[in-house]
């Protein structure tokens, strides 16, 4: 996979490192020649360019991208270079980095952004996810298809533990996608049963979550 990173700061090339080693191909864009550090992330390619300029683009050869990441820190850019990678070169996938949650209701389809990643947003998520059993926890949200990554802790009186997945009534567009229990990762197999302290990971779409929340943790 092809990827484009706009802003080669400290979150581009930690991401790029990431890819990297995961074995994309990965180009970082920046236009200060300060932050063209090519010994940091060596094995992905360097380019000194304004992201925001469409000649620097074309220059970059977005069009043979299968992901452009825009993640710089300023919002303004991140949105004009994800609207450009969507329209002018049709880039099958872009992701914009929130830098400040107010303009976050921006990075839509509106702008061209598939995902938002917005920090104070995941750091809150995690914080809850850390702390809450029995509430539903919205970790992430798909906007392209409108569905949400959900995390629920099963507790101890839930009356649904001990069944087995394949007995649950679960509702329509809600899919179980991993058990975590302990220190492993569980496929949602028909047999399994669920026990108390399970993180079950779902998609879902919005409007399914108070059901979800209702079938698993119900508040007596």
């Amino acid at each position: 996979m092809r990827v484009a990173i706009a802003g080669a700061g400290a979150v581009g090339r930690s991401v790029a490192t990431e890819l990297v080693e995961n074995g994309h191909h990965v180009l970082l864009i920046d236009k200060s020649p300060a932050s063209i550090r090519s010994e940091a992330v060596p094995g992905a390619q360097w380019l000194l360019a304004d992201a925001c300029e469409l000649s620097s683009l074309e220059e970059a050869r977005l069009e043979t991208c299968d992901v452009v990441i825009s993640a710089t820190g300023d919002d303004k850019a991140n949105l004009v270079i994800s609207l450009l990678a969507k329209t002018e070169f049709a880039v099958p996938r872009t992701v914009g980095r929130v830098n400040h949650p107010s303009n976050e209701w921006l990075f839509g389809e509106s702008w061209g952004v598939d995902v938002a990643v917005s920090t104070p947003r995941l750091m809150a998520a995690l914080v809850e996810e850390a702390v809450a059993i029995g509430d539903l926890v919205r970790l992430f949200t798909f906007r392209q298809s409108n569905t949400n990554l959900v995390e629920l802790t099963m507790p101890e009186d839930s009356p649904l533990v001990g069944t087995r997945v394949a007995d649950v009534p679960w509702p329509s567009d809600v899919l179980l996608v991993a058990i975590l229990r302990d220190t492993s990762i569980l496929s949602p197999d028909r047999d399994r049963a669920l026990e108390a302290g399970d993180q079950l990971l779902f998609v879902t779409q919005t409007d399914a979550e108070a059901e979800l929340a209702a079938l698993l943790a119900p508040k007596g």
